[in-house]
């Protein structure tokens, strides 16, 4: 768990927020760091709005809607309209307890990690394809030779698969699509495998001892090492500001840059496939204030913010145990 205060030099309510910031961890192990921002340009690319702004795994969870990077005071209301310099230990306490039952900070709303999950995995009935008709076999034939290859398999490839369940290749491939375990094009060719894409998206990942792939989404591109157990690097951009991202996996651990980065998880309602309804929308941000900004131009898909560590939990969850059975 990381806890970092930001603030401006000078600013009076930065021990304020150091000191309540302690007393709501209560012994919790946490790594807690006080920085001062200096200027606008700082301000926004780690994400302060306001001094003192606290950062729980690089977001702000306290953030009210429309927040911009910013120098300025920034003072905190409590639950009963009292104003403030520092967030009020209730508010902490709560973040806090959410933080430490689903192991991250990534929103006041953080405790609802299914509905994240849900977003990515088939409306949560996860993307493990049924072990019946040939689904889950021909699947992850797609799935392998895409980490292999770095494209998508042709029908002759899936067909002694297919044939083994007493199925043709198109059957099978248009059970799949119609359950969203991929997507096809107009000649029923394979588009799209989750997490994998046939076609180039922001994000794209270079397997070690593999191919260099493109993913769906972030989520998609952080689920690729959990279900390959392989090291990966993932190189993506900022959709707002251009900033390139990169996430490197090795030996389980992992080094985002730059170090602020968090991900936004949402979808457009009305239902659909991913690949329509959520995947150009689940990106890398350079900064937390750059998925606020991000969030307040598309009113259209409602999500939320979370941090690095809730990110790569929900990956591993989605598409950890694809290959294992």
């Amino acid at each position: 768990m990381r806890i970092t205060v930001l603030t401006v030099p000078g600013c009076p309510n930065a021990q304020l927020a150091m000191e309540r910031v302690n007393a709501a961890l209560a012994g919790r192990s946490a790594e807690v760091e006080l920085i001062e921002v200096q200027g606008e340009g700082q301000a926004t690319e780690r994400g302060m709005n306001g001094s003192p702004t606290i950062l729980l795994d690089g977001v702000d969870v306290l953030a009210p809607s429309g927040a911009v990077p910013s120098m300025s005071c920034r003072l905190y209301r409590d639950a009963d309209g009292a104003v403030d310099g520092a967030p009020s230990m209730a508010a902490l306490r709560e973040a806090l307890d959410c933080g430490t039952r689903r192991g991250d900070m990534a929103s006041a709303d953080c405790c609802e990690t299914d509905d994240a999950l849900a977003v990515v995995g088939r409306g949560g009935r996860g993307r493990l394809a049924p072990d019946e008709r040939g689904l889950r076999a021909v699947y992850q034939v797609v799935l392998r030779y895409f980490a292999a290859t770095g494209s998508a398999p042709q029908p002759q490839v899936l067909e002694p698969t297919a044939a083994r369940a007493g199925r043709t290749v198109g059957e099978v491939l248009a059970e799949l699509a119609a359950e969203d375990f991929l997507t096809l094009d107009q000649n029923g060719e394979i588009r799209a495998a989750y997490p994998f894409s046939a076609v180039a998206t922001r994000h794209r990942v270079r397997i070690e001892g593999g191919a260099e792939v493109w993913s769906m989404c972030a989520i998609d591109a952080l689920g690729i090492p959990a279900m390959l157990d392989a090291e990966v690097t993932i190189s993506s951009t900022d959709p707002v500001t251009g900033e390139p991202v990169t996430v490197t996996i090795r030996s389980g651990a992992s080094v985002w840059e730059p170090e602020s980065t968090v991900v936004f998880v949402g979808q457009r309602p009305g239902g659909g496939p991913a690949a329509t309804t959520c995947c150009d929308a689940l990106n890398f941000f350079a900064s937390s204030a750059s998925a606020l900004a991000w969030i307040k131009d598309h009113p259209g898909v409602p999500g939320r913010v979370i941090g690095q560590e809730q990110a790569e939990q929900i990956a591993a969850q989605t598409f950890g145990p694809l290959l294992v059975s």
